[in-house]
């Protein structure tokens, strides 16, 4: 049950004004659609392409050495990619989420192997 304090969208319209028509309705959203384009950075769009990327690189590697266990830092090596904290800090929410959905162990803190 909603609070009392809400207002209803019927309560809304009962002011006088009628709705929006269809036509400046998709006037204004298209007005806002070119605002978030222009505060989205030109790079958003190929990020969901690299983390897909990032995840399929690390289970190839996990199932290239099913037996191994790695440590964040050694899959990075393993993988080429920087080991300065930073780089470092995203991969074990990564490797958790694999955790997660069946594909990894965690044996040990800081420890990754492939589920058998």
């Amino acid at each position: 049950m909603r609070p009392p304090h809400e207002p209803t969208a019927c309560a809304s319209r009962s002011s006088g004004s009628p709705p929006p028509s269809p036509k400046a309705r998709l006037a204004e959203l298209a007005a806002t659609r070119k605002v978030i384009d222009g505060l989205t950075p030109p790079d958003h769009a190929t990020a969901p392409a690299e983390t897909a990327t990032a995840y399929q690189r690390i289970v190839t590697t996990f199932n290239e050495h099913p037996g191994k266990v790695f440590r964040v830092r050694d899959l990075h090596e393993h993988l080429g990619l920087p080991t300065d904290d930073p780089s470092i800090n995203v991969t074990p929410s990564r490797l958790e989420r694999l955790v997660r959905q069946g594909l990894l162990e965690h044996p040990g803190r800081g420890r990754y192997q492939k589920r058998t």
